[in-house]
């Protein structure tokens, strides 16, 4: 089974198996400071799912739902 990021319960934290996607989706997300290995926590997800807000590499980040079932991940 895949899990993506979008799996990931408020306050879990996780790590990057790949970033799916292509050209300058993929680019942005990885722009963004998530690449394979690096560790993600996931602050809180918005009432309505969209967007995800995390904690990557030191700083926050939200992004959306969309973006976040790109990004696989150990679960």
């Amino acid at each position: 089974m895949r899990a993506t990021l979008r799996d990931v319960k408020v306050g879990g934290t996780t790590t990057v198996v790949k970033v799916h996607g292509e050209g300058a989706l993929r680019r942005r997300i990885m722009d963004m400071g998530i690449t394979k290995g690096v560790q993600i926590y996931v602050r809180k997800v918005a009432p309505l799912g969209d967007p995800i807000e995390l904690t990557v590499r030191g700083y926050e980040l939200s992004i959306r739902k969309a973006d976040a079932e790109m990004i696989e991940v150990e679960i």
